[in-house]
């Protein structure tokens, strides 16, 4: 079965000079992607600040990283060529797909280098960016990050943010609302006049962390003919605390969060968000290689028809009103 995965951070190894065809210890390969039936693997270019760059010894700034990352990702997409290719549109997945290769689309994880400034938006989609997640987990230009303090997670988008969404609409890049405070999403929700994605999150009703979508943010997700990519960490698909430290990531638990996210936003806004290589989670089916094991287990759970919408058709349909 074709896969679409709305979210990886593979590029953070490219940045460390690792290549595509041949990385080890890694969730993703040029071999395991191929292996794996993967359609189009959105790449981003997670941009580490504060106590994120500290903790991985990164010192450049944000632009200079992000340059580094962007030229980084060029260098194993011409590596690659034979079998990856680069997708600005879903005409582009489907040429790729019918000269046998794999799809590479360009995302960012956090806005930081927009640094309010508008025509950076543009300089994003002119580099191949075709969806933004509009903060991480630090407050930046754009608004604020989702957080356990209830007062911090109300918090909306700033001026700034609101503008970049409606450029991000204007110009084909979907509006990606993973890591984005509650208030700021129904900021997205009530401006954007197209359907925004989360590209990589689970739900709060199974595990009641900020990072995860209420029934009501899943159904606004729905409603704007958005997509929520389900995350494989484990923190966000079972609780975890200092009492239950269980790393391990079940077929089970992706089952039952795509379960109750059909039941509440129906069976066209679910889809699939990895976040392989920027998670620890000991994934019950390894990596990419193995995520046929997934395909067929949403198949058992709700056939065939459904089961493809959940793996691409719903991914590639979002993407195809938002971007072309």
């Amino acid at each position: 079965m074709k896969i679409v995965d709305l979210h990886c951070d593979t590029i953070m190894r490219f940045y460390k000079g690792e290549h595509l065809n041949g990385l080890e210890k890694s969730h993703i390969n040029m071999e395991k992607l191929v292996r794996g039936g993967t359609l189009a693997q959105c790449f981003a270019i997670f941009v580490p600040t504060w106590g994120a760059a500290e903790e991985d010894g990164i010192t450049d700034g944000p632009e200079e990283y992000f340059d580094k990352a962007y030229r980084a990702y060029l260098r194993e997409l011409e590596l690659n060529r034979d079998r990856l290719a680069p997708a600005y549109s879903v005409a582009d997945i489907e040429k790729n797909a019918a000269a046998g290769r794999v799809s590479a689309v360009l995302t960012v994880e956090d806005g930081v280098t927009l640094n309010g400034r508008i025509e950076h938006v543009d300089e994003y989609y002119r580099k191949g960016v075709r969806m933004v997640a509009l903060t991480w987990n630090y407050e930046n230009s754009l608004g604020y990050p989702q957080s356990k303090d209830p007062e911090k997670h109300a918090l909306g988008l700033k001026p700034f943010g609101m503008d970049c969404v409606r450029r991000m609409n204007e110009l084909g890049i979907a509006v990606d609302v993973s890591h984005l405070s509650e208030g700021g999403f129904w900021d997205v929700a009530r401006i954007s006049q197209k359907p925004f994605i989360a590209s990589h999150s689970c739900c709060r009703a199974l595990c009641d962390v900020g990072r995860n979508l209420t029934d009501d943010q899943i159904r606004a997700v729905a409603d704007s003919g958005g997509v929520i990519g389900l995350n494989y960490c484990n923190y966000f698909l079972h609780p975890v605390s200092k009492q239950f430290r269980d790393d391990r990531t079940a077929v089970s638990e992706l089952i039952r969060h795509l379960r109750h996210m059909v039941a509440v936003g129906g069976e066209d806004v679910a889809a699939l968000g990895s976040d392989y290589d920027g998670i620890d989670s000991c994934l019950e089916w390894g990596d990419c290689g193995g995520q046929q094991t997934v395909a067929e287990a949403i198949a058992r759970e709700f056939g065939a028809d459904t089961a493809m919408k959940i793996t691409h058709k719903n991914a590639l349909r979002a993407l195809r009103d938002i971007i072309g």
